[in-house]
């Protein structure tokens, strides 16, 4: 749980950010909105890569492991 807020709070300043610049109709729109456009749903995914599937593949790999045997002890420090 550490990074999820961190994350979560880049992913709303810069959509709060991007959104006007999808939704403008003004001077320059045009030239805009297909920089924006990839960028919003580049913070989508990478979000959604971060905090969801990282995770599950993190720990559906330290189940395997657990499983097959070949998980060794940390060191105690």
């Amino acid at each position: 749980m550490h990074p999820l807020r961190p994350k979560l709070m880049t992913v709303c300043a810069v959509l709060a950010s991007l959104i006007p610049i999808l939704w403008a109709s003004g001077i320059g729109s045009d030239v805009m909105k297909p920089i924006a456009a990839p960028m919003v749903g580049g913070m989508i995914t990478s979000t959604i890569r971060v905090l969801i599937l990282i995770p599950v593949f993190f720990v559906l790999m330290k189940e395997r492991a657990l499983r097959c045997g070949t998980l060794r002890p940390e060191a105690a420090g």
